[in-house]
């Protein structure tokens, strides 16, 4: 096989041509389609099953979540004492992940603000959070609204990549309005 591999170039090129096809396909599989720098919003629930309503409006999303012990206290004390969280996940090492750690940490002053930051490794501890929020890239800044804004069910906004502290100050501006809600722009 391998001699008739070697000396057909019509079998070369279609197995070169069939592992391209192998390639691309798993690599955008597992991209799903994000964006970096892009913004999520979704509501999620802290809990043993988590209801994740779409952004589109198309319903609501059973998603069962692995029970891995509660959410660390300093999490759960600054959500309960309706203090907005800014949790920011990153990987040991990476400069954007530097960057942004130091962003958050100019805004750390910010009044009712708690920032948490957490090592890649560690995001388990938050699964009751992050699942439901599908966490695709690092690092990724996730800010919930504070309780007594998200009427019950703890929401959150998920901005990814380097960000500044100007990018971090409005994600948090963002996750605190207590304005009308903005409907869609149609122009028209």
């Amino acid at each position: 096989m391998r001699e008739k591999l070697n000396e057909n170039k019509a079998a070369q090129v279609g197995l070169v041509a069939l592992l391209a096809v192998i390639v691309a396909v798993m690599f955008l599989g597992k991209s799903g389609g994000s964006s970096s720098g892009g913004e999520t919003e979704l509501a999620v629930e802290p809990s043993e099953a988590l209801a994740v309503a779409a952004p589109t409006g198309m319903g609501e999303l059973p998603t069962s979540v692995p029970q891995t012990g509660p959410l660390p206290r300093r999490f759960t004390t600054a959500y309960d004492a309706d203090e907005t969280v800014a949790l920011l996940v990153v990987h040991d090492g990476g400069i954007d992940d530097r960057y942004t750690k130091l962003a958050l940490q100019a805004v750390a002053s910010v009044e009712d603000v708690t920032p948490i930051v957490v090592p890649a490794k560690q995001i388990a501890r938050y699964a009751s959070v992050t699942v439901g929020l599908d966490i695709s890239q690092l690092p990724a800044l996730i800010v919930m609204r504070p309780k007594s804004l998200s009427h019950g069910v703890p929401q959150a906004i998920v901005a990814y990549g380097y960000q500044t502290p100007q990018s971090v100050y409005q994600t948090i501006a963002d996750a605190t309005y207590k304005g009308p809600e903005q409907g869609s722009y149609h122009p028209g």
